[in-house]
């Protein structure tokens, strides 16, 4: 079976953010993800993760002004220096916290931005954060996220985000797989799946297409765990997907996906 991490940015929501460790682990949890940390000292997020005896597998860089609508800055030109003290901050963090993996949204194409500029402005940031990952034996992931939800993100495809790893070729640069993201620009799951194990860092699930719980909409995950089992996939499965009530009273799946 696979060994899931609960995304405290989108599940646990009835506590704040530094309860959900402790509410993940009640639940079953032995690990977590989240989108950021940074309004918290590492030490606090440290300490409650600690406390809680999980595991923090995964966040993300800094990503320009979430709130006005930015989602990542990786491939925006002319933001080369804000990207690399995100690097150093993130860094900074995966310290203290023992976080093996960091991801770099590749962020959304500004209006009439040039695409060939964002692309070749992505290929040398990511080469540049790769650099200072490896240096901490850290994994840098990046992940192909739907248009629907982001129009104009700067990577979008499976396809798409395999090529860019290649031409930036650096080992320690992985993709990060989110099934849903996936299934709505795409499909074929398993195949994709199969096609990229050897390129893939980490896994992220939830239910299509309304992003709640994995054991609704249309998506068969019993059949995904089972796959993920027979390819020898030996990662974390990230469980970011939006609770439709009460996290702990949709986590029927997790009981189901142990059995």
């Amino acid at each position: 079976m696979p060994r899931f991490a609960a995304n405290l940015t989108m599940m646990f929501n009835e506590v704040p953010f530094l309860d959900r460790f402790k509410a993940a682990s009640d639940a079953g949890f032995t690990a977590v993800e989240f989108l950021f940390p940074y309004e918290h000292s590492p030490e606090e997020v440290a300490a409650r993760a600690k406390a809680a005896g999980v595991q923090m597998v995964l966040f993300n860089m800094p990503a320009g002004n979430w709130t006005a609508g930015e989602r990542g800055i990786t491939g925006l030109p002319g933001r080369e220096q804000e990207f690399r003290d995100g690097v150093d901050k993130a860094l900074a963090y995966a310290g203290p916290l023992g976080v093996p993996r960091l991801h770099a949204m590749a962020g959304i194409a500004p209006a009439g931005a040039d695409p060939a500029a964002c692309r070749s402005t992505l290929i040398a940031n990511l080469r540049y954060a790769a650099q200072k990952l490896a240096e901490r034996n850290l994994t840098l992931l990046l992940e192909a996220i739907n248009t629907r939800d982001m129009p104009g993100f700067l990577v979008s495809t499976q396809k798409d985000s395999r090529a860019i790893c290649e031409e930036v070729g650096a080992p320690n640069l992985k993709m990060q797989m989110d099934l849903y993201h996936m299934q709505i620009m795409e499909g074929d799951l398993a195949a994709n799946l199969k096609r990229y194990a050897s390129q893939c860092g980490h896994i992220q699930i939830a239910g299509c297409p309304e992003r709640h719980e994995p054991d609704t909409g249309e998506i068969r995950y019993e059949y995904l765990f089972r796959l993920m089992d027979e390819i020898g996939y030996e990662g974390w499965v990230g469980c970011e997907y939006r609770p439709a009530g009460k996290t702990i009273d949709g986590l029927r799946w997790l009981s189901a996906a142990a059995r």
